[in-house]
């Protein structure tokens, strides 16, 4: 990820936070199965629109494949930058997606590490997201999590 190597360079160098994002859409498997992979895919391109629009314009928003998603936040202040994100996205999301002649509604799992709370290093940080991501889909769906909070939470196991 040519972007997030330029963008953890240019923090470690003004000693600033980034946030990483992961996204999964809650039981988006469903909506293929019952409305088929055209609906899907117009799910899917709506998605994109309402995270792009929920991010600055220095942010990065791609899909990862299926129906996963990441965001790259860049120059943030606090964590809380990354908080506030991720609350619009959950409220983006309250929102139905119009679907030819329906409505469905669809809602996201997100998991958020940051650098360099949660370390330095590219594949590090990226897990440390995709973990945290699992992790708000255990618990509850539609809802965030950050890395940091896994580690201070009980085990379920």
């Amino acid at each position: 990820m040519p972007r997030l190597t330029q963008a953890l360079a240019q923090a470690h160098r003004s000693r600033g936070m980034l946030a990483i994002m992961f996204l999964d859409l809650d039981r988006f498997k469903l909506i293929n199965d019952s409305l088929g992979h055209a609906m899907g895919d117009l799910v899917l391109k709506q998605v994109a629109h309402r995270l792009a629009a929920c991010v600055r314009a220095s942010d990065t928003v791609g899909r990862l494949g299926g129906d996963e998603f990441g965001i790259l936040l860049g120059t943030l202040h606090s964590a809380s930058d990354a908080n506030l994100v991720a609350q619009k996205i959950g409220q983006s999301f309250s929102e139905p997606f119009r679907l030819d002649d329906s409505e469905r509604y669809v809602t996201t799992s997100i998991g958020i590490s940051l650098y360099p709370i949660d370390g330095q290093e590219e594949d590090h940080l990226m897990k440390a997201a995709d973990s945290a991501m699992y992790r708000a889909k255990q618990t509850r769906r539609n809802n965030f999590h950050f890395f940091a909070d896994e580690i201070q939470a009980p085990s379920s196991s």
